[in-house]
């Protein structure tokens, strides 16, 4: 049996798909981006690295599986970073 720390940290992506593998939604789903949150909580620039990296990992995943079908720019914006700057306040 696992812990819920333990299970918080099984919110990873799965990759190309950019899913999560415990919850099956579009990573980072709401458990991961708290889980981020709270091991990013002393530095939102270092929580902003990260995740860009993340974002262009995704886009050139992303593309490559589906290249007339990629998520709008925007849309992937907001979903890797846009959401950092009010979880951090």
């Amino acid at each position: 049996m696992t812990s819920p720390a333990q299970r918080s940290r099984l919110h990873v992506p799965l990759r190309p798909l950019w899913l999560c593998r415990a919850c099956g939604g579009p990573w980072p789903c709401a458990n991961a981006r708290l889980t981020l949150t709270a091991d990013y909580r002393n530095s939102r620039v270092a929580l902003s690295i990260y995740l860009a990296g993340m974002l262009y990992t995704a886009v050139e995943d992303l593309y490559r599986l589906h290249p007339d079908d990629t998520p709008k720019p925007g849309a992937l914006y907001e979903r890797f970073l846009g959401w950092t700057a009010r979880a951090c306040r």
